[in-house]
Order: structure tokens, then sequence, then C-alpha cells
């Protein structure tokens, strides 16, 4: 089927984006056109057997990285809404510890340790996210502190044109994915900016990954062996088979494969966490002025994977038609620069809250906030996991029903195994949840659990 990128040129100048932001669109969709899926197939990767180890790190390579602190930015992913949550606005603005949202807890670190905080918003995020950012006026130095994510045009699937919804021309635009980054990176300034204030390394991570805070250690070993690229990966579990993993060309060269990249013929072998072991953070350190050689040499265009996202226009009316959305990755940038490495980090390093049940999590005991502002694991939990939480989605999966049912707070879970709440269950003060708990409520009626309960096992609640 052919495809006329005219249209798509001409969208694009249209809303006023930049010309690498159209270029970087026409990579993509020439590919799409020429029947290009964006499958990686089993056959042409190999497993990673074995990694460096950042929990092994001697002190020198701490001291190291204290003494690169003065050249590094922290960087955060602050495009989405959380609208799986039923969140309206950014993300980052929920309060997840104590009365704290992610925008403050994350200022506060970077204060405590005087490192430039630099957000990648969206359209939808920036302004309430700077708004919040206000009260913290040492924040504002030399380097802005944000620059936005682009937007693409989303393809009818029947003949590759743009996608056309009069009802809501918004829809007819998408995400480019976080693989955005590196474009973003250029046409805002921003490197330019970073690079011409004597910045060489930028650790990026989501705003939503509390654990996800830099570590001297791993900036000492990626400045020391002058990477030009460092993924964090973490030991893949059964509740990771579906993601994405790292793997190996025979070239030797480190890649990263997505679940949307697996043809259906290999997810057997994709999900195989004993084949493939490691998955990815998305913490990633990069070296900024190989950045920018890099992209001058390929005219601004990296060349990462494509994804292709099969959806429709409008995500909310199923019987709309149906579109590709054309996305990168930007952990698949480790497939570009030559001698990029990745390392393996404590799982404590990957604690992203995309549910309420991993909000529950965090705001209960089983975390605690330190003096320097580090969401961590509470030291008193002597269970090696943390705990298990399964919310009745029809009654916790949107923030205003979660929090309606937890109005004095999380319970104590910090001697909870597992916690299983089926039913409409409203939590009163100072609940303790100990071992292996399901709380069951099949009645019509709401259920309450009395302030200072003390439970453990199984629970009938309501009538």
């Amino acid at each position: 089927m052919a495809g006329n990128f005219n249209p798509f040129a001409k969208k694009m100048q249209a809303e006023g984006l930049p010309d690498v932001v159209i270029a970087n669109f026409e990579y993509y969709y020439t590919q799409l056109v020429a029947g290009a899926t964006g499958m990686i197939s089993e056959a042409e990767i190999e497993p990673v057997e074995s990694l460096p180890d950042a929990e092994t790190f001697p002190a020198e390579l701490a001291e190291a990285g204290r003494q690169a602190l003065g050249q590094t930015i922290l960087l955060k992913l602050n495009g989405g809404l959380g609208t799986s949550m039923g969140l309206a606005r950014a993300k980052s603005l929920l309060p997840v510890k104590n009365g704290l949202n992610f925008l403050d807890i994350i200022a506060r670190q970077v204060e405590h340790s005087n490192i430039p905080l630099v957000l990648m918003d969206s359209y939808n995020t920036r302004d309430d996210s700077l708004a919040a950012l206000a009260k913290y006026p040492h924040l504002r130095g030399d380097i802005p502190l944000d620059f936005l994510q682009h937007k693409v045009p989303k393809i009818f699937e029947a003949d590759f044109s743009p996608a056309v919804w009069p009802a809501d021309p918004e829809l007819e635009w998408c995400p480019p994915g976080h693989g955005d980054i590196y474009t973003a990176l250029v046409t805002s300034g921003m490197l330019h900016t970073l690079l011409e204030a004597g910045y060489r390394y930028v650790f990026v991570s989501n705003v939503d990954n509390l654990g996800a805070v830099i570590d001297p250690a791993i900036l000492g070993y990626f400045a020391q062996n002058n990477l030009p690229f460092l993924m964090e990966v973490a030991d893949r579990t059964e509740a990771d088979k579906k993601g994405g993993h790292l793997a190996r060309r025979p070239d030797g060269q480190l890649i990263l494969r997505e679940s949307a990249q697996c043809p259906a013929e290999d997810a057997g072998a994709f999900q195989n966490i004993s084949r493939h072991k490691y998955f990815n953070t998305n913490n990633l350190w990069i070296r900024l002025p190989t950045l920018q050689r890099v992209l001058a040499a390929k005219q601004n265009v990296l060349g990462l994977a494509m994804i292709r996202n099969r959806k429709t226009v409008d995500p909310r009316d199923k019987t709309s038609p149906g579109v590709i959305q054309l996305e990168t990755a930007m952990g698949s940038a480790i497939a570009v620069f030559e001698g990029a490495q990745a390392v393996r980090v404590p799982r404590s390093r990957f604690a992203p809250i995309k549910k309420t049940s991993d909000l529950l999590n965090v705001r209960s005991d089983n975390f605690i906030l330190t003096g320097d502002f580090q969401v961590v694991p509470n030291p008193a939990r002597e269970l090696s996991e943390l705990t298990v939480v399964n919310l009745d989605p029809q009654f916790y999966q949107l923030i205003d029903d979660f929090e309606a049912r937890f109005p004095h707070g999380a319970p104590s879970l910090v001697d909870c195994e597992r916690l299983t709440v089926q039913g409409d269950v409203t939590f009163g003060k100072n609940v303790t949840l100990k071992g292996s708990v399901e709380i069951v409520n099949s009645g019509k009626n709401p259920a309450k659990i009395e302030d200072g309960a003390v439970i453990s096992g199984r629970r009938s609640a309501g009538a």
C-alpha cells in the first residue's frame, strides 16, 4: 500500500512543529509504508548472560561519582497525566508520601544535593508542574526548568493517511514515545544550553519512579569508563515477564526489545525470565558531548527502533477508525551508541507508581522518607519481598475512589505479606495488617474496617 508523506509534512508544519521532528517522523513513516513492523525475532538476538553489578561497586567509584556531580543534571520524564488512575492533570502532582507529591520530593532531593533539575514536560503537564515548582526558588538557575515533548500525527490504518477527527481534532495527534527526548533536547535548545554551561552527564528517569535517585557509584562507573550511554537494568521476575528486556545482537551490540516488537511466535522465549534475565528500569545515563556528536553525524535522526502501536482514533470509542501510532523508546538508544553498556541494579531503584496498589504500598510504613528526601524501603520490614497488594478495581482503580476508602491514610503493611480486598471496604484509622490478609465484602452495602483493627488471615466485612 503506497503512502504519501506530503500531507503529514503540511499538517506538522501548520502545527508549528520543527523540521527535525518532521524529518524524524518521515523516517519512521517511510519504514511503515515499506512494510516494516518493528519486530525483533528471537533468531536475531542472543540473551545477555551477565553484567557488571552496581551492588558490588567499590567505594572509589562512589568518590569518582561525587567528583563528577558538578557536571551532572537530573532529568525527569514528566509528560504523563496518570489517566489510568483517573487523574486529569500531571501525575507528578499526586500526593505520594507524607503529604508530598512526586515533584515536591524530587525538588527537595535536588536542593539537598545541589544538582540541577530538568523536566521533559508535555503540553498537558507543563503549566501545572511549573506552577507547583514555583515554591522552590533555589531550583531556578541558569538552566531552564523544563523543555517540551513533541506530538506527531496518528495514521489511519486503512490507507496510511493522516488521521482526521473533526469531533475532537486533538485526537488526531499522539505522543511519539519517550524516545522523543533526544529530538526535543535539540529543538528546545536544551542540549546546547547544558553543554555551554559545562554539563557532561545526564541521569534520566521517570518522574513516578522514586527509586531513581543519583547514585554516586554508578555515576563514577559511567564517568571513569568514559561510556557514551549506560542503562540500569534489574532482574526480571514473573511479574516482569511481559515487559521489555535487554538482549544482544550477534555483533555484540546491546539492544532493547519491547513486547510490541516481539513476534507472536516468540512470545514464549520473550517471557522466559531464565533466558532473558534483565529488564530496562528506564534509568539511563547519557554523556552529553557524545549525544551531540552522534546526533550531528545522523542529521538529528538517531534511527531508534520503531514501535508500531495499533489503536482507535478515539481511544474511548472502540468503533472509531483504526489508527497506527508510531513511537520509540528512549532506552532503545542503547543500540545506537557504540560501546553502550548496561549495569545490574537492585530492584529498589525501580519503584514506579502505576496503579493505586503501588501507591498504597509507598504511602504505607513499607517505605520511609529519609532526611535527604529519598523514599526507601523501611529497614524494620523483616519480610524479604514487598507486600503484594490486590485491590478490587471496581472500587479502588480510580484515585478519587481510592482516597475515599483510605480517608485516614494507608494501613500498616510492614508485617503484611499479601493484601487482597474484594468489594467495597473503607479503612479506619490505625489499621494494622499482618501476614496474608484477605478482606471480602460480598454484600451490596459498603463496609468499614474499624479504627485500630489488627487483621490477619481472611475476614468478611459488611452484611
